[in-house]
């Protein structure tokens, strides 16, 4: 090798070590890896093709309730509300049309696209006959009121009562495991599971509370099943519990705090709500968030605050 080659590869091999020592003093410096890509990006986006029958059209005029079929590897068959980001595609849709349209799905969103009316089904169908369930009658649960002493199975297998739970701050928020789109019931875990992070961390935290999942998927979500999803979110047992328990008590308790969960036959439907509540050390109701917006700072300054009430 001449003299003038060996030259430009010790030059080459020279400034590829000091590339190579920049980037990796940049990650050092800052103490952070570089960003990944956002989530919900373009190359994070599930695309299904899927058809139904328009069941419901909401007065938001962005959310139509749609029965459609199975989405294979996804999602059962069943009945449920989809959000569509451009409003335009819905109009002149009604209760009856056969629908094809495409979900897609992020980490944080999902929405339907490409909506095309394929034709017209009977919307005088008779409905799917119900299955006998007994329900007790209950009143509704304001801020204030007393909890109800209810029964439940936790993921371990172990009976709970709610009652047990007076002297802490208590977090309850219902799911079911089957429940696929990340706005719903999976954004009800991940802000328990970002809470429940936050309360065992925080400076002067205080040490007496307990977050409580309720799953109203009885038949399906067994203590194993519960355990299993639970897993999923890294849970503190000492802090985090999954619960299920009889169909009775269970229709009582969202009842008393307005959350509606339809049923088919024997199975439940996705057209549910979402209710999230804060019971303080007295045992009494001290916060219901509606919906699925609330912020996590919110709920554990209400835990927070839930705590400090002296247990009587």
């Amino acid at each position: 090798m001449s003299p003038v080659t060996m030259r430009m590869v010790l030059t080459a091999l020279t400034l590829a070590s000091m590339a190579s020592g920049l980037v990796s003093c940049a990650e050092k410096s800052s103490g952070e890896k570089p960003v990944p890509k956002a989530r919900g990006s373009q190359a994070s986006t599930q695309i299904f093709s899927v058809k139904g029958v328009v069941k419901e059209l909401k007065p938001d005029g962005r959310t139509i309730v749609i029965k459609h079929e199975e989405i294979p590897n996804y999602m059962a068959a069943m009945t449920m509300p989809f959000e569509t980001r451009n409003t335009n595609e819905l109009a002149g849709l009604k209760p009856g049309d056969e629908v094809s349209f495409r979900l897609l799905v992020t980490d944080q969103a999902g929405w339907i696209d490409q909506i095309t009316k394929t034709g017209v089904t009977n919307v005088d169908e008779p409905p799917a006959r119900e299955t006998f369930r007994r329900v007790r009658f209950v009143d509704p649960l304001n801020i204030g009121d007393a909890m109800p002493d209810y029964p439940f199975t936790n993921e371990l297998g172990q009976a709970i009562r709610l009652g047990q739970f007076k002297g802490q701050a208590l977090g309850l928020t219902f799911i079911y495991t089957r429940c696929p789109l990340p706005m719903f019931c999976l954004r009800m875990s991940s802000n328990f599971a970002d809470a429940c992070r936050k309360l065992s961390t925080m400076p002067d935290a205080p040490k007496n509370w307990r977050l409580l999942s309720i799953s109203f998927d009885p038949e399906h979500d067994t203590p194993q099943m519960l355990k299993g999803y639970a897993k999923r979110y890294e849970y503190d047992t000492n802090h985090w519990s999954f619960a299920t328990g009889a169909l009775i008590d269970i229709d009582a308790i969202t009842e008393q705090f307005g959350l509606m969960f339809p049923r088919e036959g024997t199975g439940i439907t996705f057209n549910h709500n979402l209710r999230t509540v804060v019971v303080d050390a007295q045992g009494r109701v001290q916060k219901v968030f509606t919906g699925n917006e609330w912020k996590v700072e919110d709920f554990v300054d209400e835990m927070v605050k839930a705590a400090g009430v002296k247990a009587r």
